[in-house]
């Protein structure tokens, strides 16, 4: 018995080599032309002139005699068919590696499964189409298979990308901004004086080396010093101190989210409208299960004329029970330099107990009049590192990058 190899099927399907020539030979053609226009050239050429069909002169070919029918074809779609072959075709085909032998042995032990039960399908019964002729021992769908581990998202990031799903869905628009701040987006564009505490070095951290970065237009630097120093025209009093251009070029990695909603209000945005970004923030801490020197944070802005801080309530309560699936929320009242109210978002955990998640409130006048907005802006930063820990219901935040794999392959996907 014979079958066709790889090439002999693909013969069968698009036409033999010798038969592809033959008909873009309808006037005589340059045979450096023929060999660009036919693959399987040299082939074509060789078979075409043994049989006589083709003459090649003067760098040109010649088509001599078009044959009725092509034998090998022919003898090809027998073997397709299982039908008797011919020897001296069957050699021809052999010889061009067209065809090749099921060997007697394979026949053989095709035939001893015939009528059998088998679970799996050996090589030999495909090879000679006797697994028609074979039982196949019935499939336990519910029998436990060997436990696979596809490739899946780490499930920290999913959580990052679901959570910025259901913020587009709630109609926020995702801003970005530069890990690498200058303290004037950090803190002075925020109404933060530049003697306050948080600025200092045990609570930030600070570039040494480049030490400084450009400060923005000069209208809305002129505005906020003005506002630091006596409160410009937002009806404050200021922090009455003279304003340094060169603390506030300082660079730094963010402390923070804020300032990415310093920058969007800065840059004349929609009223109405609702902002959000996912900030890379660094701070000096104590490494334990709730806290990171490096963590992320969900930032956001809500914009509007009648805005109050019961919408604030219900945006916060959102995040807390449909995002991390908390069942326990509570408010607790807070104090920022740059919101007035403000309000501390909390939550229970099952285990660890009431877990702060973020900080929010109504910007204060200090810091919107000066970027240009002179309506209410809802303001809300969340720790998503701890949304997380309720979401994916781990006790430390430490693991939400570790590698154990037991871990990161029994998580669900979800």
């Amino acid at each position: 018995m014979y079958r066709l190899t790889e090439e002999g099927q693909r013969y069968l399907e698009r036409g033999l080599p010798e038969r592809r020539l033959l008909e873009i030979l309808e006037s005589p053609l340059e045979i450096k032309e023929a060999s660009v226009k036919l693959e399987d050239f040299n082939i074509a050429m060789q078979w075409a002139k043994k049989e006589g069909w083709v003459e090649a002169k003067e760098g040109m070919l010649h088509l001599i005699e078009k044959p009725g029918e092509f034998q090998v074809e022919e003898a090809l779609k027998k073997v397709l068919k299982k039908d008797e072959l011919d020897g001296d075709i069957a050699e021809v085909l052999l010889s061009r590696k067209l065809i090749e032998e099921i060997r007697d042995d394979i026949m053989q032990r095709a035939k001893k499964l015939v009528g059998t039960e088998i679970t799996e399908l050996p090589e030999e019964l495909i090879s000679t189409g006797l697994w028609r002729e074979v039982k196949f021992k019935p499939y336990n769908v519910e029998s436990p298979g060997k436990q696979i581990h596809p490739g899946k998202r780490q499930p920290y990031q999913r959580f990052i990308s679901s959570m910025k799903r259901k913020l587009v869905e709630l109609g926020f628009v995702e801003v970005t901004g530069p890990a690498i701040e200058t303290e004037f987006w950090n803190f002075d564009a925020l109404f933060q004086p530049q003697n306050h505490p948080a600025r200092d070095w045990t609570s930030t951290y600070q570039l040494k080396h480049p030490k400084h970065g450009k400060l923005p237009d000069e209208k809305i630097v002129e505005q906020v010093s003005a506002t630091h120093q006596d409160g410009w025209t937002t009806g404050s009093t200021g922090w009455k101190y003279r304003w340094d251009p060169e603390i506030a070029a300082r660079l730094m990695p963010r402390a923070h989210g804020t300032c990415l909603s310093a920058r969007t209000l800065a840059s004349g945005p929609d009223i109405p409208g609702k902002y959000f970004g996912i900030a890379r923030c660094y701070r000096p801490d104590f490494l334990d299960a709730t806290h990171l020197i490096e963590f992320n944070q969900a930032e956001g802005i809500v914009i509007g004329e009648d805005l109050n801080l019961k919408n604030l309530l219900g945006i916060l309560e959102i995040f807390a029970r449909e995002i991390a699936g908390a069942e326990e929320v509570k408010f607790l009242p807070d104090y920022y330099p740059f919101t007035e109210p403000s309000v501390q978002l909390s939550a229970k955990h099952p285990e660890l107990g009431w877990i702060e998640f973020g900080g929010s409130g109504i910007f204060r006048e200090e810091l919107t009049k000066p970027l240009g907005i002179d309506v209410p802006v809802l303001a809300w930063g969340i720790g998503i590192d701890r949304l997380a820990m309720f979401k994916l219901g781990i006790n430390d935040i430490r693991y939400l990058f570790a590698k154990d794999l037991a871990w990161l392959r029994e998580s669900k996907v979800v």
